[in-house]
């Protein structure tokens, strides 16, 4: 199970993400945090953006509530979405 921190209507979790797959798809849990393809490349952000906009997509939060805490050069990060509780986020795994 994936360690969610809940704190004044912040969740926040790590992320895995896996640049230049063949779709975007949140392929479940890994290593402590929720696995995550995108078909863009890590160059410029837009994996980073494309990390924001599918998590805010499947939330049904705004791009705003959608925050990389931590990580932003690296596959592995730290998202924070605000408006959103932790069982929602263990309901995308």
């Amino acid at each position: 199970m994936i360690p969610i921190h809940e704190s004044s209507g912040v969740v926040s979790f790590a992320v895995r993400v896996q640049p230049r797959a063949s779709r975007d798809e949140i392929a479940g849990e890994y290593q402590d945090g929720l696995k995550i393809r995108l078909t863009a490349p890590p160059v410029d952000d837009r994996a980073n953006e494309a990390l924001r906009k599918l998590l805010a997509s499947r939330l049904n939060v705004p791009l705003a509530a959608v925050r990389i805490a931590s990580g932003e050069h690296s596959r592995t990060k730290r998202v924070e979405i605000r408006g959103v509780t932790a069982d929602l986020i263990r309901a995308l795994a």
